[in-house]
C-alpha cells in the first residue's frame, strides 16, 4: 500500500507515476551498478527516464546530488569499479535521491560494508532523511543498525509479521517470543 494505493494490483502501465517516487537502495552496491557506465549516466538514469531535462540540466542535478552524498563530482566520469565500497554505496544512494522519492527502499545497504564506513552511511541516511522528510523501508538483520535509524519495526519470521511497534517499545518490552529471543541472541 503507497499513497492509499495497493501496488501490487496494478499493472506496468499504472504503475509508471509511482515508480519516481519509490526508489530502491540495494545490498551490495557492487552488482547493483553497471560497470560499463559511468556514474554520471548511472546517477542520471532516472531522470533520463522520468524527467524530460536538457543534458546539461542532468549534469547539474547530477554534480549537486554528488556533492549532498559526499562524492567528489570532479569523479563522475569514472567507472564504479574506481570506487570503494561505501563510495559505491553513496553513488547507489544518489542515484536513488536524484528522482527525490517520497519513500526509499533500503535492502540491507551496510550489510557489505565495514564498521567504520558503515557509520558514516547511516549518519548520511538519517541527514538525507531529515533534508528530505523522505519516508525509509530499511531491510536489516543487523539489530545496532534498526536501532539507530528506525522508528518504527516490524519483525518478520518465514515471512510473516509476527511483531510491529516503536523502536523503543520492540527493543525494550519484546512481546512476541521469536523478537525475544532475536534481541537475546544480539548480545
Amino acid at each position: 500500500m503507497f499513497d492509499g494505493q495497493p501496488l501490487q494490483t496494478l499493472n506496468m502501465r499504472q504503475m509508471l507515476p509511482y515508480r519516481s517516487r519509490i526508489q530502491i537502495v540495494f545490498q551490495d552496491p557492487f552488482s547493483a551498478l553497471n560497470p560499463r557506465l559511468t556514474v554520471s549516466q548511472i546517477i542520471a538514469e532516472g531522470l533520463e527516464v522520468h524527467q524530460s531535462l536538457t543534458k546539461e540540466q542532468r549534469e547539474t542535478q547530477v554534480i549537486n546530488t554528488m556533492i549532498e552524498v559526499g562524492l567528489d563530482p570532479d569523479t563522475r566520469h569514472r567507472y564504479p569499479t574506481e570506487f570503494s565500497g561505501g563510495q559505491r554505496q553513496r553513488i547507489s544512494i544518489a542515484r536513488a535521491l536524484i528522482l527525490h522519492p517520497e519513500l526509499l527502499i533500503l535492502d540491507e545497504p551496510t550489510s557489505s560494508l565495514d564498521r567504520t564506513v558503515q557509520a558514516q552511511i547511516l549518519a548520511l541516511l538519517k541527514k538525507l532523511q531529515q533534508q528530505h522528510q523522505l519516508t525509509y523501508l530499511f531491510i536489516s538483520h543487523d539489530l545496532q543498525v534498526i536501532r539507530s535509524l528506525c522508528h518504527k519495526i516490524v519483525v518478520m519470521r518465514n515471512g510473516e509479521i509476527v511483531e510491529q511497534g516503536d523502536c523503543e517499545t520492540v527493543f525494550n518490552a519484546p512481546q512476541h517470543t521469536y523478537t525475544q529471543n532475536l534481541l537475546a541472541n544480539s548480545h
